[in-house]
């Protein structure tokens, strides 16, 4: 399939308007009418007082309500178009474009991390940054919302994972796009099943919320086949008498996550999602559990609770992910306690380089007998670096790549040591995903595992380079975190 792959990797907040024609509602049809043509805009955001979007009147809107002949003084909060469907800023622009075409909207607003209004996207002005060829390629990651439609984008998610690929497109450009993905797939069926829960008389949402997207998703990491790790962070004070709010949100998860695997985004095995109450809670009581984790890390119950601390926005409130993002960098810099548990907890997970240049291989799975796990013995040991420098340093971003960069410029990370890394990233990674994709176009499993018995002996060597950045990696964490002694 030709693809102009330049499409994938343009931001959303690259190519909004700014300023975006903004008016509140009680401003009247004949201004906004004024301040369209004055701002030669084709639509006009309907702001509350925070400036965060509550309705779009648009040129359509003003022609049918002009037909109806109405009052020039009519507040415009009475002929707004809601609820409005909005774009983050850092969403790429193809997801917009998807969403736009699916809609039929000619106009979508451009939202930041908090929720307020940033610029707004026009099709067409967005379609003409996409060459001919690309609109079939966004049209198959557009579909309808039902199983099928979703289980479609799913196939045509790696089919243009796979051309990236071919095209030698950076390997964290291509994780991000299948990432983008999946992530607009998790927002689709949770409106889709909120609308059904209110259509089948259960009602709408008791508190707002969010959905956050945690592991792999949340850095913009994902792999072929990542599974479910999501939570929800609810509002406080949801709890009304005699309304079982918590109670709502637990029938949502359940649906949510039948969904997710129905189309390909299967169940977690270790219970990251809000389908279990620990993944499920207001925002004070996430900020209890985040006091908790940081008081005692190794000796909470829950496994794999360090890839928490890598969540973004999924869906929903922008204030209650951007409120817990704040209490965790609070909480976590410069917190050396906690970051010497939470580097014990994963001191462990060393990387598949042993002595004399060896790799270490599976033993007991038949299946992958003689093979590299490169995610477990490769990969996640540099995630955790990354996330503890991160974490140490009031650093908020999530990703790797960026974690890694954050803390080169901080001067955490000298020029080599940070190109070793990002280096080691990209070779392990780019091992791991163009094994994945070989599977998958010969329809067997797709898994982990790499076998080095396959590796050129230039890859190989490129394989030991990168673990062994790993493993010096790992030795300076040791020192620095977990007390060793050079």
């Amino acid at each position: 399939m030709p693809v102009a792959t330049e499409i994938f990797f343009l931001r959303a907040r690259d190519h909004a308007r700014r300023p975006p024609a903004a008016a509140t509602a009680d401003a009247t049809l004949r201004e906004v009418v004024g301040r369209m043509a004055t701002e030669k805009a084709s639509a006009v955001v309907v702001v509350d007082g925070e400036r965060r979007p509550a309705g779009i009147v648009t040129e359509r809107d003003i022609v049918r309500r002009a037909t109806f002949a109405a009052p020039a003084e009519q507040p415009v909060g009475d002929l707004m178009s809601y609820p409005v469907r909005c774009i983050r800023e850092d969403e790429h622009l193809f997801i917009a474009i998807a969403r736009m075409r699916r809609l039929g909207h000619r106009h979508m607003p451009v939202i930041d991390g908090e929720g307020r209004l940033a610029g707004i996207l026009d099709l067409h002005d967005a379609m003409a940054q996409a060459a001919s060829d690309m609109v079939s390629a966004i049209d198959d990651l557009t579909r309808d919302d039902s199983d099928d439609g979703l289980r479609e984008i799913k196939a045509a998610q790696v089919r243009v994972a796979d051309t990236l690929f071919d095209r030698n497109v950076a390997v964290g450009d291509i994780q991000a796009t299948l990432s983008h993905v999946n992530n607009d797939i998790y927002a689709r069926l949770l409106e889709r099943n909120m609308a059904a829960m209110e259509d089948e008389g259960l009602g709408a949402a008791p508190a707002g919320f969010a959905m956050i997207i945690m592991g792999s998703g949340g850095r913009h990491e994902n792999f072929l086949t990542p599974d479910q790790d999501y939570g929800f962070v609810i509002e406080d004070g949801a709890q009304a008498p005699g309304e079982d709010a918590d109670g709502w949100f637990a029938a949502l998860a359940e649906r949510l996550s039948r969904d997710l695997d129905a189309v390909g985004l299967p169940y977690c095995d270790g219970g990251v999602m809000a389908t279990n109450p620990q993944w499920r809670k207001t925002l004070a009581g996430w900020r209890e559990q985040v006091d908790t984790w940081c008081r005692r890390a190794r000796t909470d119950p829950l496994l794999d609770f360090d890839i928490f601390f890598d969540f973004r926005l999924g869906w929903g409130d922008a204030r209650l992910a951007a409120a817990l993002r704040g209490h965790v960098t609070e909480r976590t810099a410069g917190n050396g306690p906690f970051l010497r548990e939470l580097h014990g907890a994963g001191r462990d997970h060393g990387t598949a380089l042993r002595r004399f240049g060896r790799f270490a291989t599976e033993r007991s799975d038949p299946a992958h007998r003689g093979k590299v796990n490169l995610k477990l013995l490769g990969i996640l040991p540099l995630v955790q670096a990354a996330r503890l420098f991160a974490l140490r340093d009031g650093v908020a971003e999530t990703g790797t790549r960026e974690r890694l960069a954050a803390a080169h410029a901080s001067g955490v990370l000298n020029d080599a040591e940070h190109d070793d890394l990002a280096a080691a990233r990209q070779t392990i990674c780019r091992l791991l995903l163009g094994r994945q994709l070989l599977d998958f176009r010969a329809g067997a499993p797709v898994s982990n595992f790499v076998d080095p018995k396959a590796l050129t002996p230039r890859r190989k060597r490129e394989l030991r380079e990168a673990l062994r950045a790993i493993e010096r990696m790992r030795t300076r964490m040791g020192v620095e975190f977990g007390g060793d002694v050079l």
